[in-house]
């Protein structure tokens, strides 16, 4: 416990300094049993427009450092998370409970961003192109937005500070966080990591404190040339509307409702084995997790008492203990969400085949046992919004094109999941559906080396790959004459 108390006697990084001892407290708590682990500032507009102009001043000489140097930043960042990663995994199951394998697979998934990212810094390509006539010359350049705000979720507390740090230093872009309220504590550690290496002053910066204020303030400063983005498509669509009036550049990875589609040639036990990963993964509370199956109605039943065995023998309890796969849900809010969509289904005809029932400690530590409804329809709340929590409807289907029209069948467009074993069928279904990422037999598609992103309200621009990097630069045309 010593080293996590090392955390919280950190404060707020701003311009290279730990800061906030004289502000009024934020506690974290921890969900498997509602105790308060801590506390952080809550620091308000002054404080955010400070890191602002940290970023702002350290902009040029950062933009203008050798790329190798930057990359070499990134590198050893990436090599200190790997060093202490079971520091860092810890420090995320306390305060937000998931399991400790899966936070150390965090650790290492988050590190990898700053990997592939230090590579994507050596590449940021111009180009020369032909002109008019023999005596033009023009000249393509990419160079770097500038100042980048980042608002971050609780659900990923490390991979998704680093999936948006990465791209924007490699960039030359300067960088401030705002991390979810649940979860300071782990994005207060990348920063001591990036304070370790040597990041200069004012590169990277962290603030605590109230979302709206915080977020007003990026918006409303014209320092700030770019937000990126993961929650809710709510708060998306709200930073949209507040971008238009600087036109600032806007990165959103935003909410999602993904089917599993399981046509009838699948490979069953492979399926299964998929929509477990997927759909109870950090208790069923991922952007991309399985939020509805479709199976098809020849091995309808086979699936769901392979299906409804496996759930069965998942352990629900303290992510510090070795041997649990789901751990608390983040707070009663997310408890009473849950709740709400089962009940919807149990009242519309939906039938219980396991679990189904939840378990309040105390106000701030909830559980919910793995739960697999059948009978479900598509008049229910669980098959139109994201649960985000460990509870899977599975609903019959006869014909491919069904299936596709029930995937579909939402405003959301981030992932998707299909099981078949025919390449024909595959093809023609990873076409028709309409999702920026889709797994193919894969539950677990996310890596830094390919674009991470939604479609239509599920978000704007791409993070991973060498896409990811893109919504960071902006490009200049420079037409000369000779």
């Amino acid at each position: 416990m010593a080293k996590i108390d090392t955390v919280l006697s950190k404060l707020n990084y701003i311009n290279g300094e730990w800061i906030g001892n004289e502000r009024e407290r934020m506690d974290i708590i921890n969900p498997f049993n509602g105790e308060t682990i801590g506390s952080v500032p809550k620091m308000g507009p002054h404080e955010t427009d400070m890191a602002i102009e940290a970023a702002y001043s350290a902009f040029s000489s950062w933009s203008q450092l050798p790329a190798q140097e930057r990359s070499r930043y990134l590198k050893k960042v990436a090599d200190i998370m790997i060093e202490n990663k079971e520091e860092l995994a810890r420090i995320m199951t306390l305060e937000m409970g998931k399991p400790i394998r899966e936070s150390r697979g965090e650790v290492e998934y988050a590190a990898s961003f700053l990997e592939w990212n230090a590579e994507e810094a050596k590449r940021v390509y111009g180009r020369t192109v032909p002109g008019r006539d023999a005596s033009q010359r023009i000249t393509i350049l990419k160079q770097p937005v500038g100042v980048v705000a980042a608002i971050t979720p609780w659900n990923f507390p490390a991979a998704m500070i680093t999936r948006k740090m990465g791209p924007a230093l490699a960039a030359g872009c300067t960088f401030i966080v705002k991390p979810a309220e649940q979860t300071p504590l782990t994005a207060i550690k990348l920063m001591e990591y990036c304070e370790q290496v040597g990041i200069p002053n004012g590169v990277v910066n962290l603030v605590t404190g109230n979302p709206a204020e915080i977020g007003n303030t990026f918006m409303k400063n014209p320092k700030v040339r770019k937000i990126t983005f993961t929650g809710s498509s709510a708060v998306g669509k709200h930073l949209i509307r507040q971008s238009a009036d600087q036109i600032k550049k806007i990165s959103l990875e935003l909410g999602g409702h993904a089917p599993l589609l399981v046509f009838e040639d699948a490979d069953i036990e492979k399926a299964v084995r998929g929509a477990i990963s997927s759909k109870f993964r950090n208790a069923g509370q991922t952007c991309i997790c399985a939020n509805r199956i479709y199976v098809h109605e020849k091995i309808y039943a086979q699936f769901v008492n392979a299906f409804v065995h496996a759930v069965g023998q998942l352990k629900v309890g303290n992510g510090f203990d070795e041997d649990v796969q789901v751990g608390p849900i983040i707070n009663k809010y997310g408890y009473d969400k849950i709740n709400r969509h089962v009940q919807d289904a149990l009242n519309k005809g939906a039938k219980v085949a396991v679990g189904g029932k939840g378990n309040i400690v105390n106000e701030h530590a909830c559980f919910y046992q793995p739960t697999v409804l059948m009978n479900v329809t598509p008049d229910m709340l669980i098959m139109n919004e994201e649960t985000f929590g460990p509870v899977a409807p599975i609903q019959k289907f006869k014909q491919d094109e069904e299936a596709i029209q029930y995937a579909n069948d939402t405003p959301y467009g981030l992932t998707a999941y299909f099981y078949t074993e025919s390449v024909t069928r595959g093809t023609k279904v990873m076409e028709a559906l309409e999702y920026g990422i889709v797994g193919w037999n894969d539950a677990l598609p996310s890596t830094a080396q390919a674009p991470f992103g939604g479609i239509k309200e599920s978000g704007i621009a791409r993070e991973g790959g060498s896409e990811g990097i893109e919504p960071y630069l902006e490009t200049k045309y420079v037409s000369m004459e000779v």
